[in-house]
């Protein structure tokens, strides 16, 4: 598997996080949501937020810089 394909695969986990995340929004906002599901979907929330940053950081090492002269650097 090349630096490109798993660095797809990254982004396409992160998007499907995302819309996750966003979906427990949209529940936290709906009216009549109980205190006990409120909470469980904080809790889902940010379990999605921790995978999400960590994700993020991981991409981050792996984006490489190239310079002036052609040689690529880590970022």
């Amino acid at each position: 598997m090349g630096t490109e394909e798993k660095l797809t695969e990254e982004r396409q986990s992160l998007e499907e996080m995302f819309a996750q995340l966003e979906g427990v929004i949209a529940e936290m906002e709906g009216e009549g949501i109980s205190l006990e599901r409120s909470f469980d979907l904080y809790n889902k929330g940010m379990g999605l937020l921790k995978e999400c940053s960590k994700s993020i950081d991981e991409v981050e090492k792996k984006v490489l810089i190239l310079d002036e002269d052609g040689e690529t650097h880590e970022f």
